[in-house]
């Protein structure tokens, strides 16, 4: 690829657009700018209103002097794409593009890339200049949507990690990203009925698993602390001192209390989804109510460890300590009922799905 290119394209709103790329690329922004061509808040250059072919073939003879390759592509703005497969998903999405110029910034994607798929290996063995954010403002989803690597019309969706789960790059729980076609009526029953369902179905299996991987931790701990206060000392068989068991037991009240932030991260939702009447343990209600109160005494604690100032340590882990006990002990109650409340796969989205107005927005934390 040459240290600079150019590539134009044709938008339905703003006439002929251009995008600058690669390691010069600020070279290419001069041959733009001084082509006439006008840069947006996204960094996506346009044709101004009164510009002509004249200003196309002036961007041409300039890039030249600045050894800028100029390519038209055959495809349609990748902006107005996005935007006519937003207004036909379920929700509220919002689209915004991307513009990666310096191939060092499509790099800074890879570790938020939450994909098994195509996508995740095109982000990070093709280059991918430019791109669209797809954000559901409900739920808080966002997606890449990035035209697909040497086809002509297709496009690649894939997701973020959600941000309380941090990065995505190798989770085993990952979605798959999905191909999409050019028609966007298309695009939108295939992202609807196969990539949505499977998006929600991994983000509450990586949810189930943060939580399953913090109990069994505190659990651990729990155990060998017990062992320890029972025998008098320590693992070598040292004996232990009134003031080292108060050490060891101020330890593991914040190590618990530590991991057991991840499970009041995570549990609400999934606490919601449960429906124990209709499980094969109807019984579970009561622990699933106890467990549900548990995590709203945490988070009464976190907010007023947040907002009311400081709270000393011996008594944060004073009244922490009843939630994590009651989470020990019904865990296993939760998680199984957990497991069968994973959402299911959506009713198929009509072709003729009404069109949505839609508000463009650009999510601040990813911006170049």
């Amino acid at each position: 690829m040459a240290e600079a290119q150019i590539v134009l394209s044709h938008s339905r709103e703003s006439g002929i657009v251009a995008i600058a790329s690669g390691e010069r690329y600020p070279w290419a922004h001069t041959a733009l700018a001084e082509s006439g061509f006008r840069r947006d808040d996204d960094g996506v250059y346009h044709l101004p209103a009164d510009g002509n072919q004249t200003t196309v073939v002036d961007l041409v003879r300039c890039s030249k002097r600045h050894r800028i390759s100029v390519h038209t592509s055959n495809r349609g703005f990748i902006g107005d794409a996005a935007r006519d497969l937003a207004r036909r998903l379920p929700g509220q999405w919002h689209a915004s593009v991307e513009v990666y110029s310096h191939p060092a910034w499509q790099e800074d994607l890879v570790p938020w890339i939450w994909d098994s798929g195509e996508l995740g290996r095109a982000v990070q063995s093709e280059r991918i200049p430019y791109a669209v954010l797809l954000t559901d403002a409900v739920q808080g989803t966002t997606l890449l949507f990035i035209e697909r690597p040497g086809r002509q019309l297709d496009y690649l969706v894939g997701a973020f990690a959600p941000e309380d789960l941090e990065g995505g790059y190798g989770d085993p729980h990952a979605p798959r990203s999905v191909v999409l076609p050019p028609s966007p009526g298309r695009a939108a029953q295939a992202l609807t009925d196969r990539y949505l369902p499977s998006y929600e179905q991994a983000v509450h299996a990586r949810r189930t698993a943060a939580i399953t991987a913090a109990l069994g931790d505190i659990r651990s701990e729990h155990d060998t602390w017990q062992t320890m206060n029972a025998s008098g000392r320590y693992s070598d068989a040292t004996p232990l001192s009134a003031a080292a068991v108060g050490a060891a037991t101020e330890l593991f009240l914040a190590y618990a209390w530590h991991r057991f932030l991840t499970v009041v991260d995570h549990a609400p939702p999934l606490i919601d989804r449960c429906r124990p009447a209709s499980s094969p343990w109807p019984e579970d209600a009561m622990s699933l109510s106890r467990l549900a109160h548990a995590l709203t005494d945490a988070e009464t604690l976190i907010d007023g460890i947040v907002h009311g100032g400081s709270v000393p340590s011996q008594e944060r882990r004073t009244r922490a300590w009843p939630a994590i006990e009651t989470w020990l002990t019904d865990g296993e109650t939760f998680l199984r009922q957990a497991r069968v409340s994973a959402p299911h796969r959506r009713p198929a989205l009509p072709l003729s799905a009404p069109v949505r107005p839609l508000a463009a927005a650009r999510p601040a934390h990813r911006s170049h």
